[in-house]
């Protein structure tokens, strides 16, 4: 399950949603350490998956139509029995913020 609410960025114009709570859902995909198809080792890619599904979900509705839920299908390789840590994955440590 994920919570989202519309979330604007500073380096670039539109708003799009966030995930602001997320249970049963990896929140972040880190691939660090992997492989690209060439071989080469990747060493900062991270994947935003709960903020990249609630911005998928947020496309198939109007904005102002007041549709409470959106069922996405078809994410059960990022679907997990255990809630982690939830949407807290996804805040970038003070250390590391920029705007701080």
């Amino acid at each position: 399950m994920l919570i989202s609410d519309s979330f604007g960025r500073a380096w670039r114009l539109g708003q799009l949603d966030t995930a602001l709570g997320c249970a049963g859902l990896v929140a972040l995909r880190r691939l660090a350490g992997r492989r690209d198809r060439r071989g080469r080792e990747l060493r900062a890619s991270m994947i935003a998956v709960a903020d990249a599904v609630t911005a998928a979900a947020d496309l198939t509705r109007e904005k102002d139509s007041g549709e409470p839920v959106v069922i996405v299908a078809g994410l059960g390789h990022h679907v997990h029995a255990d809630d982690g840590p939830g949407a807290a994955a996804l805040i970038r440590p003070i250390a590391e913020d920029l705007f701080s």
